[in-house]
C-alpha cells in the first residue's frame, strides 16, 4: 500500500468503501489504486472531496512551483 493511498483512505474515514463512497465509485476501482499510484483525475477529485492535497497525492505531476 503507498502512502499517498494510506493517507486519502484514513482522510475519508479509514476504509477503501468509504473513499470509494466519497468519490461516487466502486471500491473495486479504489482498491486497483492500492499498489499504484492514483489516477491524476482522481486527485484533483480527492482533493475536492476529502482534503488531501494533489501535490501530495501525485507529486510527480504537481509540483510545489505550481502551489504559490
Amino acid at each position: 500500500m503507498t502512502p499517498e493511498f494510506k493517507m486519502c483512505v484514513e482522510a475519508a474515514g479509514g476504509t477503501q468503501k468509504l473513499l470509494a463512497q466519497k468519490l461516487g465509485i466502486t471500491e473495486q476501482a479504489v482498491g486497483k489504486w492500492k499498489d499504484r499510484k492514483i489516477p491524476v483525475m482522481r486527485a484533483i477529485q480527492i482533493e475536492s472531496e476529502i482534503g488531501v492535497s494533489r501535490f501530495v497525492i501525485r507529486p510527480d505531476v504537481y509540483s510545489n512551483d505550481q502551489a504559490a
